[in-house]
C-alpha cells in the first residue's frame, strides 16, 4: 500500500517546489490549497462566509475574494477560527477521499499531501510520515516579497496563525533543506526515497 507523506514547512519555504520534485518521481500530490479553493466554491460554505463577512469578501462574479478574506482573518485570530470552522471539516473530508482514491490505484506507491496547516488542523492523522521543508527566514521573506508582494508584517501575521516552526520541525520524520539549487533538492529527494525504500 502507498505511504502517505505530509508536507509541512514555513511560509515561503518552497513546499510547492518540493512537491513538484516528488511528483517527478511518481508521487501523487494532493494540494490542501486546491481543496481550500474548492471549499470556498461550495454553495453552502460560500453563503455562510458571505453572511458572516458581507459583500466586502465577494468579487464582481460573486465568488469569494480570497485576498480580501485573508486580510480580515489573518488580522484577527477569532475571525480566522470562524473561517476555519467553516472550511476545515470540508477539507478534511476531501483529503480522506483523495487519499483513498490514490491508495486504490495500484500504480501509486507514494502520496504527498501538501497542506500548510496540516498539523494544526489535525490532518496529519491521515499521514504515515511528516516531511518538513526548511529554508532561512531571510530567503523566505525575499521569495514571498517577489512572488506575492507580501511585506514582512504580512508574513508575520500569517505565521502567527501557525504552529512555531521549531515545533513543526521537531514533529517531522525528515527534513529537506530548500535554500539551494534545484539539483541539490533533487538529490535530497532521491536520498530520502531510497532511505524510505520507495522506487520510482
Amino acid at each position: 500500500m502507498a505511504i502517505v507523506v505530509g508536507l509541512i514547512g514555513g511560509i515561503g519555504s518552497g513546499k510547492s517546489r518540493v512537491a513538484a520534485a516528488f511528483a517527478g518521481y511518481g508521487a501523487r500530490v494532493i494540494s490542501g490549497d486546491t481543496l481550500g479553493h474548492e471549499a470556498l466554491d461550495q454553495p453552502q460554505i460560500k453563503k455562510k462566509v458571505a453572511e458572516r463577512w458581507g459583500s466586502r469578501v465577494l468579487d464582481r462574479q460573486g465568488k469569494i475574494d480570497r485576498p480580501a478574506l485573508g486580510t480580515i482573518v489573518f488580522a484577527d485570530a477569532a475571525e480566522r477560527k470562524e473561517l476555519e470552522a467553516l472550511v476545515h471539516p470540508y477539507i478534511k473530508g476531501r483529503l480522506a477521499e483523495e487519499i483513498a482514491a490514490a491508495r486504490a490505484n495500484k500504480d501509486v506507491n507514494l502520496i504527498l499531501v501538501d497542506a500548510a496547516v496540516m498539523v494544526e488542523a489535525g490532518w496529519s492523522e491521515h499521514c504515515d510520515r511528516i516531511l518538513f521543508v526548511d529554508a532561512p527566514r531571510e530567503l523566505r521573506l525575499r521569495r514571498l516579497a517577489g512572488q506575492r508582494g507580501w511585506s514582512p508584517k504580512e508574513v508575520e501575521a500569517r505565521e502567527s496563525a501557525q504552529m512555531p516552526l521549531d515545533e513543526k520541525k521537531a514533529r517531522a520524520d525528515a527534513v529537506l533543506e530548500n535554500s539551494g539549487s534545484v539539483e541539490g533538492l533533487q538529490e535530497q529527494v532521491e536520498q530520502l526515497l531510497r532511505r524510505w525504500g520507495i522506487r520510482k
